[in-house]
């Protein structure tokens, strides 16, 4: 079928297909350009966290690729009432964890603070939204392929650990030498990247 005889309702689930192959190659690939992208043009060591990359020279990347995501999780049209929720929260969380950055490990003034908690609220929200997307809604929206459901399963509960990881490693202070939060962060990141690559049948299990 052609773009110019293609239906509405076509048009419209190609619309759909394309907003969840965007937010998916977006986290897909923000931790990859953020790493090798920094080293390419600032050099220097790994950086803590891929929120601390918002202080490095890849800033306006993780900024633009967050709120990107965040407008197309805002501009998503669900199957229901809840997936419409659950997108926008995930939006706004996803604007909001770039619009106020992480804590600095310098010169912390009592604006950065409150900025750092703010970053770790949005932060917060957005991968339990996301969570809940591969856990609750994306199973049982009845457009699974075989196999699919796993998959999702299995993203939610990769983000989820990643949290619980990312919490427990940096109350007890463990390994910082090898930068966890830098690497549990990217597995989330990269466990919602292919939920919805999944969801805009860009990849499919089979």
């Amino acid at each position: 079928m052609t773009t110019a005889t293609r239906s509405p309702q076509s048009t419209l689930v190609h619309s759909y297909l394309f907003l969840r192959r965007a937010i998916g190659l977006i986290g897909l690939a923000l931790p990859f350009v953020l790493i090798f992208g920094k080293q390419l043009v600032q050099g220097g060591d790994l950086i803590g966290s891929l929120s601390g990359y918002y202080y490095t020279d890849v800033r306006d990347v993780f900024v633009g690729s967050m709120c990107a995501a965040g407008v197309f999780l805002l501009a998503y049209y669900g199957h229901d009432f809840a997936d419409n929720v659950v997108s926008s929260v995930a939006g706004l969380g996803a604007i909001g964890l770039a619009l106020f950055p992480t804590t600095p490990d310098h010169d912390v003034t009592a604006w950065d603070r409150t900025s750092g908690v703010l970053h770790l609220v949005f932060a917060a929200v957005f991968f339990l939204a996301l969570a809940y997307f591969c856990l609750r809604l994306f199973p049982h929206d009845g457009e699974q392929s075989p196999g699919t459901g796993i998959v999702y399963r299995v993203c939610g509960a990769v983000i989820l650990a990643a949290l619980a990881l990312i919490a427990l490693t940096s109350w007890l202070r463990l390994l910082p030498g090898w930068h966890p939060a830098l690497w549990l962060e990217s597995a989330a990141v990269w466990a919602f990247g292919v939920a919805w690559l999944v969801k805009g049948r860009t990849m499919t299990p089979r």
